[in-house]
């Protein structure tokens, strides 16, 4: 391709861009991405939730001869996704068991006669003989497979229907194949690109930073303060949409239906529901009739709702891989939003119980390994952002680590990244407590682990510290001063910076170290970051441009913008459920804020507006213009 041919395609990726989807330029990889599947070579991407992977497929499907084919393993993110595309005036539609059979008669003979340019399916349809024969008389563009890590036994999410799709490859040596994930290791991708026969693909890979999302980490001391914490911070949201994740079935209902007793409009989503009202509360929840969502890990791959301000984990996760995939859900947007866990050290020891039950060793062993890491997380008091970062190979690179001073161009400031940023732990003496836990260790000959470490030095009156005697030993009661929440954190301390190991054929057994010795009988000092007991609060403010992702300079926003803002969700919210829509599919929240914030007057101020497309610049412009100046004029 000479110079100036390649400049006219680009003009007219960008033409496209613009016309279609309301945007005058691409995030980070997008482009890349974009020019390798036109260029007809197969794809691996790698882009966390937020980093605008449909797009990837959908603007290059529109640019190409023929039909793409979109694998997705969920009816309800392909019906989001086709109705989204409709919205924008882009023929596209979904096949899939959702459909009467007539429903599916007329869009495969739509499909056959060449007036789709994208069709969802599921792999289990894609794969079916009848459906295969079909694409075999179409002239297809490529195939984009969506969840792509769901075809790896390594991943975190595997299906089997996936490992079908290795046929591809054979069955259509020349369509293009692309990849597509949020999540992955090293060892995941690998897998991914073997199991579909990817043939010198283009690989991209995003960073995993999300800097508009702030972490944090609150104590969860009891039930009862637990709830009260949630209810206060659901209430300073209520205008917005979020996510509470528990552990269990019977936790999601029960919480949801306390929340609604308490006047906070909550719904429960687990895979033990009916099929049709997961279907009903997944929608409600999408068109924001319901503003939070209360659910185990059943809810969440694929839902295509940009505007989650928030995710709430209730409980501690198993793993840092499916925090970060859930937690990831909040801001898809690029607008500020935040990721709260409501951390004891009682729910590591209620999975680890559940870990012992796993039939094998291996299974048990990695299980381990990856909750130790959840629980390394919750504990750090250095920068979260840059834990999750190191965790998937990603390290900030500084000497040091990050602090509040020493910052990566790429993070946010202190007060927008995490707690531990906003308010670093204060150093304490811990040299007492830690040879009164050491001691404790050895008093009892060194063959139980911390929970009953911690009865002893509690003064528990359990069955098993009277059992083994430990009532008569000297070290029974001396800690009762300070509360088990502050021993756990003490014991992983401990445990953390290796003056005690733990004997996994000993059932975890804790064993003082060489370096433990030299604290109970060499006077080494322990210095350990002070427990963070009340919980460090967020500056409710507006920060980021809208229409951006990324760590952004801040922006100070009006009571009046705000105002505007807030009637131009409702306008939204009208127009959206008068088309059976999400709101989102109309404007996300980023365009929304651009509107009010600069107050457009004409259609040639609306087409610079981030998000307004031709398509919906037509279909609303004029609604969202009158809205606008009757504000103006009140």
């Amino acid at each position: 391709m000479t110079g100036t041919s390649a400049a006219a395609a680009d003009q007219r990726v960008l033409e496209t861009l613009r016309r279609a989807f309301g945007f005058d330029s691409f995030r980070p990889l997008q482009a890349q991405v974009v020019a390798a599947l036109l260029a007809g070579r197969d794809v691996f991407v790698l882009l966390p939730t937020g980093g605008g992977k449909s797009l990837c497929y959908q603007l290059p499907a529109l640019l190409t001869e023929g039909t793409a084919v979109v694998v997705s393993p969920l009816i309800a993110l392909m019906k989001d996704q086709v109705d989204k595309l409709v919205a924008m005036g882009v023929a596209a539609t979904f096949v899939n068991s959702s459909l009467e059979p007539d429903e599916v008669g007329r869009r495969l003979r739509a499909i056959e006669r060449g007036e789709v340019k994208l069709v969802y399916a599921a792999p289990e349809r894609l794969m079916l003989p009848q459906f295969l024969d079909l694409l075999g008389r179409l002239k297809l563009s490529f195939f984009a497979i969506d969840e792509a890590h769901c075809i790896s036994e390594w991943g975190h999410d595997f299906r089997p229907e996936y490992r079908e799709l290795r046929r591809l490859r054979r069955l259509f040596p020349d369509v293009p194949i692309g990849a597509f994930t949020a999540t992955a290791t090293k060892r995941v991708q690998a897998d991914i690109v073997a199991q579909l026969g990817l043939q010198d693909a283009a690989r991209f890979v995003g960073s995993f930073n999300r800097a508009n999302l702030f972490y944090e980490v609150r104590p969860k001391e009891t039930a009862g303060q637990a709830y009260a914490q949630l209810t206060g911070y659901l209430r300073e949201h209520e205008l917005e949409s979020g996510i509470v994740y528990c552990a269990t079935r019977a936790t999601t209902e029960q919480l949801a239906e306390k929340l609604r007793d308490d006047g906070i409009d909550a719904v429960a989503y687990h895979a033990g529901l009916e099929s049709d009202a997961r279907r009903r509360r997944q929608e409600a929840f999408v068109r924001d009739d319901v503003n939070v969502m209360v659910a185990t890990i059943a809810f969440g791959m694929g839902i295509d709702k940009p505007d989650v301000r928030y995710v709430v984990h209730y409980d501690l996760p198993k793993n840092l891989e499916g925090y970060y995939q859930e937690s990831g859900r909040a801001g898809r947007d690029g607008e500020p939003s935040e990721c709260l866990l409501f951390y004891t050290y009682a729910d590591a020891l209620k999975q680890e119980h559940f870990i012992r039950e796993k039939p094998g060793e291996l299974d048990r062993q990695v299980a381990t390994q990856q909750l130790r890491q959840m629980v390394e997380w919750a504990d750090t008091t250095s920068c979260r952002r840059e834990a999750l970062l190191t965790y998937f190979d990603e390290p900030a690179g500084l000497d040091g680590g990050v602090t509040p001073q020493n910052r990566p161009p790429s993070f946010p400031p202190p007060e927008r990244c995490c707690d531990n940023c906003r308010e670093p732990a204060e150093l304490v003496d811990y040299t007492i407590p830690a040879q009164m836990f050491l001691s404790c260790v050895k008093k009892t000959r060194e063959r139980f682990g911390g929970a009953h470490v911690i009865d002893v030095l509690r003064g528990a009156q359990t069955e098993k510290v009277r059992r083994f005697g430990h009532e008569q030993v000297s070290t029974y009661g001396i800690g009762k001063d300070r509360p088990q929440e502050e021993w756990q954190y003490v014991a992983r301390q401990l445990l953390k910076g290796g003056y005690v190991r733990q004997a996994e054929e000993e059932f975890g057994a804790f064993k003082v170290t060489e370096r433990g010795n030299a604290v109970l009988f060499q006077g080494e000092q322990v210095v350990l970051p002070r427990p963070r007991l009340r919980p460090a609060r967020p500056k409710k403010q507006r920060v980021s441009r809208p229409g951006t992702a990324g760590a952004q300079p801040d922006v100070q926003v009006s009571a009046g913008d705000e105002r505007l803002f807030q009637q131009l969700r409702a306008l939204r919210k009208r127009l959206a459920d008068e088309r059976g829509w999400a709101p989102y599919m109309i404007f996300p929240d980023t365009t929304l804020w651009q509107l009010a914030m600069e107050r457009p007057a004409s259609f040639a101020d609306l087409r610079r507006v981030h998000g307004v497309g031709e398509k919906k610049l037509a279909d609303f412009g004029q609604l969202f213009l009158e809205e606008i100046a009757a504000f103006d004029r009140d």
